[in-house]
């Protein structure tokens, strides 16, 4: 078995392990680079490795394990995408929003003139998605699906809406793969399940170099709230809409309902992204630790923005209201206009609700920058930034180590990857330290055989 690295080791992003088995060529993920411009450039290279591929298994629908298959599918690829059931149904909201937005930044960079390129080309299309999309096979978690020459189980970790841990079977040998762990207190999902006996481990290391911080997240974003609409602002919530904009739903209507935060301030869901999404989780209820009748309400009161015209008044608005919008790190869609408006504007707050990976708008407003470039244009930050690390959907230091600890048997060999690199090299550490585990964080396209 031989496993190439072609993503998320010296990041958070771009989640591609490629697993060959004999004749068998096997993708683990396929995600889209974010964040770093180093690192955003590789989605626009082919990495030769993957012109044999068969098929592809996802973790889970984040743009950051999913995000690159359109593009693959542009490249030639026509062999089976196979994830959990809720997953296929995620990712068709995910990837064709994500192709509207590719295709939408390109249209305004050529308009406006502040593409470096003679011509802005998006990296993909909407017929790319879908192309894409017809190729999605579902396997549910729990059942074995033979690939060849080798055996693929899922098993549900947390984290999101179908998100599972990949095993991979050949030849007496097991590799899992973790793709993003959740967290055992999750305001959405149930903890993860326990992982599968490994002899090879690859395992995500998003926060594994600290743990959550001991803070009531819902109580610090009540304070926020009520702080800025004391002094006439609005609280602006960068939000993924998926997973991220249902916790904070959540979150509000428990605050509305003890009325925590003032009842009748306005809540706007300005991302039909997560208006779809909200609808799948009430459908996949079952899957979820929300009861079912919270999960029914989930809207109630809520204005619901769903055209452009909509989303525009709202961003022209100026009384004080509550406003979550796409993307979770500011690096697209409507959240971009909304931050125009209020980044310059010291009566309001903007609030990121989980992690920034580095180089992205979310991860320098939290560090403090005060000018931020959106659409060509230098925008003053003179609102208030807060960073809420309580709202994350990803297990900490110690939830992943406690993960790691359920295995009987050591494995053989343990990969950490998914990380920033100071927090991979930190769980590589604790991992060597506390389980005595052979490990180590591998390198961009490093090849190995396990």
């Amino acid at each position: 078995m031989k496993i190439q690295f072609l993503g998320a080791v010296d990041g958070v992003t771009g989640s591609r392990h490629l697993v060959e088995t004999g004749q068998q060529h096997v993708l683990l993920d396929c995600g889209l680079f974010q964040g770093w411009k180093l690192h955003r450039e590789r989605n626009w290279q082919y990495p030769e490795a993957l012109r044999e591929l068969d098929a592809v298994v996802l973790s889970h629908a984040h743009l950051d394990h999913s995000g690159w298959l359109p593009a693959l599918v542009k490249h030639g690829f026509r062999g089976p995408i196979h994830a959990s059931p809720a997953t296929c149904e995620l990712a068709r909201v995910l990837l064709l929003d994500s192709a509207h937005l590719q295709e939408e930044d390109a249209r305004r960079a050529n308009r406006y003139g502040y593409s470096r390129h003679a011509k802005a080309l998006p990296l993909y299309t909407r017929a790319d998605a879908e192309r894409a999309l017809g190729q999605f096979v579902p396997l549910p978690p729990g059942r074995e699906l033979k690939l060849g020459n080798c055996t693929v189980k899922l098993t549900p970790v947390g984290h999101l809406l179908g998100a599972c841990a990949v095993s991979l079977s050949h030849g007496g040998q097991r590799l899992v793969f973790s793709g993003d762990l959740g967290r055992r207190d999750d305001l959405l999902m149930p903890p993860p399940e326990a992982p599968p006996p490994a002899d090879v481990m690859i395992v995500e290391s998003t926060y594994g170099n600290r743990n959550h911080p001991a803070e009531d997240g819902a109580a610090m974003l009540a304070e926020i709230i009520n702080r800025t609409v004391k002094r006439g602002g609005s609280v602006l919530l960068p939000s993924f809409a998926v997973g991220r904009a249902q916790a904070l739903l959540v979150v509000l209507q428990r605050l509305r309902r003890a009325r925590l935060i003032p009842v009748e301030l306005p809540i706007f869901l300005d991302s039909p992204m997560a208006l779809e999404a909200t609808a799948l989780y009430r459908r996949h209820g079952r899957l979820l630790r929300v009861p079912a009748r919270e999960l029914a309400t989930l809207c109630d009161g809520v204005r619901l923005v769903t055209t452009v015209q909509q989303s525009m008044r709202l961003s022209a608005s100026r009384y004080p209201a509550v406003i979550i919008s796409a993307s979770g790190m500011a690096t697209g869609g409507r959240v971009l206009h909304h931050l125009k408006a209020r980044a310059p504007d010291e009566r309001s707050a903007v609030v990121f609700p989980g992690f920034q990976v580095g180089g992205s708008r979310g991860a320098r407003l939290v560090a403090g920058d005060r000018e931020i470039k959106i659409h060509g244009e230098m925008v003053p930050v003179r609102a208030e930034v807060r960073h809420l690390q309580g709202f994350s959907a990803h297990a900490d230091r110690g939830g992943l180590l406690a993960w790691l600890r359920q295995l009987k048997r050591p494995p053989r060999q343990t990969y950490v990857v998914h990380g920033e690199p100071d927090a991979a090299d930190a769980l590589r550490v604790a991992i060597q330290n506390e389980l005595g585990w052979v490990v180590r964080v591998p390198g961009y396209g490093e090849r190995v055989t396990v």
